[in-house]
């Protein structure tokens, strides 16, 4: 699927626009999914396991931030990771086995949708290698004006910046840190059924959305299977026992199979503790750790 120019850039930046990723047909069957879910938002009043919910959404007008693990709300999504192109993708970077750590639709509701703050991916979830991408799939045309990913080329090669705010892992950084160029920062749009890719060192944010319309992005975040989460990150791991866990793992098995040789690698690695006041997803974190804020 990738060119091997198109692996090289990616190696050395650490993002990657991938044109085209989906076809019309599965753009349009994934469009009609995710708008009927939000559709049946319009019942919600306050954030729960699948909406989180964004100010101002009511039954007449439909706010969202968030639908949470669309895989698990609509099984066309995880068919989709498991074989398309995105598949092919995936494994032309991480290799024959792969798993997904998580999914989401981020919905961003136009006229001042929220920002996610400047973060690295794996200040969340560090692990025993970085083997570890996001990709986000765009449903809807992505410009300048309705809160694109931006992203900061090399920085997956660097060191991961502080994440804390008031004692709090805040998930996002301090926009003061010296280390942070914001100046260097490259903005991604696209084409609806275009697909932007991520390292999780890398670091990333995107602006309110100030359009007039939603900006839908599908992401999966993915790891190759002998990439092992660290005890102690943002995780709904803990949760689970020995078994449980197994379980959960061929799961979410995308490729291949189970890797029980963990591969140690030589990454920076600062645990992502305390936890914030509110750790319901990445702007309850953000906003309850009290983080300041890059966009004003």
């Amino acid at each position: 699927m990738l060119s091997a120019e198109q692996k090289r850039f990616y190696n050395e930046n650490g993002y990657l626009l991938v044109e085209n990723a989906v076809t019309a047909e599965q753009l349009e069957r994934l469009r009609e999914i995710t708008y009927r879910l939000i559709d049946a938002s319009r019942e919600v009043t306050e954030s729960n396991e699948v909406y989180d919910l964004d100010a101002g959404h009511s039954a007449e007008a439909p706010r969202l931030t968030r639908i949470k693990l669309p895989h698990k709300r609509d099984p066309y999504f995880w068919d989709l990771i498991r074989d398309s192109k995105l598949t092919e993708v995936l494994t032309d970077l991480l290799g024959p086995h792969t798993n997904l750590l998580t999914s989401k639709l981020n919905t961003k509701a136009p006229g001042g949708g929220r920002a996610v703050e400047w973060h690295q991916d794996w200040a969340f979830y560090p692990a025993t290698n970085d083997s570890l991408l996001a990709f986000g799939l765009m449903l809807e045309d992505v410009d300048e004006a309705n809160g694109p990913l931006m992203v900061i080329p090399g920085t997956h090669k660097g060191p991961i910046l502080s994440h804390m705010a008031n004692g709090y892992f805040a998930g996002a950084i301090d926009p003061d840190d010296p280390l942070f160029e914001r100046a260097k920062a490259v903005t991604l749009t696209g084409k609806a059924g275009d697909m932007t890719v991520h390292h999780a060192r890398i670091l990333h944010g995107s602006a309110p959305n100030m359009s007039d319309r939603n900006r839908l992005i599908l992401f999966y975040e993915c790891s190759a299977s002998d990439a092992w989460p660290i005890l102690g990150a943002s995780s709904y791991i803990h949760s689970l026992g020995q078994r449980a866990y197994w379980d959960d793992v061929q799961e979410r098995q995308i490729t291949g199979e189970p890797q029980l040789q963990a591969r140690m690698a030589d990454v920076p690695v600062v645990m992502p503790l305390p936890p914030a006041p509110d750790t319901g997803s990445i702007f309850k974190t953000q906003e309850s750790a009290g983080a300041k804020s890059a966009f004003g």
